[in-house]
């Protein structure tokens, strides 16, 4: 790994207050490696031999299973996968690949499973990075479990307004497929439930959702705190 790399990846929550000797210990083992878009990075069932960080870019987590395929959830910086199962020295339970350009730091599992005895910080941090995630699962599956897919879809896009600046305006982060696949929907049942929300003031041009009535959106999906704020 380039010097120059390395405070970037001090400042990360995961490492910044590891030991210096013990930081520089699991550095040597690491490297970071930029990845074009859509390449497979992991298969699940796969060994987990490393922990992936992802710095730049974007990752799609994703299963299949009978013949079907879903994405499991998109991993942006600063985020961790597959933590878990490297920690189990396990199989990956999902697969993963690039959903656009992205720079990844790669820590072998055994290292990483090593400083975790030895550094009380980063056990900390990735306790919490663990509960983090956990909390997470229970949001999504609260989310599927307790409505309907018009309103996932509303609560979704009432997201992305915040995220975007709330100007009434929002550019779609990924494409209509992956969306779909992320509310728990197929790629017609998403175009119906678009359709669904014109009446709430939702206007679609391609990649590009207007919004004339707020409040009228709102009041349709009922958004949850404990459902729909991350930071909780």
């Amino acid at each position: 790994m380039r010097t120059a790399d390395l405070p970037q990846i001090r400042s990360l929550r995961l490492f910044e207050s590891m030991s210096e000797s013990n930081f520089e210990a699991l550095m040597q083992a690491a490297y970071l490696q930029t990845f074009p878009a859509q390449l497979d990075l992991i298969s699940e069932g796969d060994p987990a031999d490393f922990l992936y960080v992802v710095v730049e870019g974007c990752v799609e987590l994703y299963a299949r299973s009978n013949g079907r395929e879903s994405t499991m959830g998109m991993i942006r910086p600063i985020g961790t996968f597959i933590l878990a199962a490297v920690l189990r020295d396990a199989v990956y339970l999902m697969s993963a690949r690039t959903f656009q350009k992205s720079k990844i730091l790669l820590i072998p599992s055994e290292n990483v499973r090593d400083t975790f005895e030895k550094d009380e910080a980063f056990a900390r941090a990735i306790v919490l990075e663990l509960a983090g995630c956990y909390r997470g699962v229970v949001k999504e599956h609260k989310d599927m479990k307790l409505r309907t897919s018009v309103e996932r879809l509303a609560n979704r896009l009432l997201r992305y307004h915040r995220d975007q600046g709330g100007n009434g305006t929002v550019e779609l982060p990924y494409d209509k497929r992956t969306i779909s696949s992320m509310l728990g929907m197929t790629p017609e049942n998403l175009s119906r439930a678009f359709n669904t929300l014109k009446p709430y003031g939702v206007e679609v041009d391609g990649s590009t959702i207007r919004f004339s009535d707020i409040e009228a959106l709102e009041r349709l999906a009922k958004p949850n705190p404990l459902i729909d704020e991350r930071s909780m």
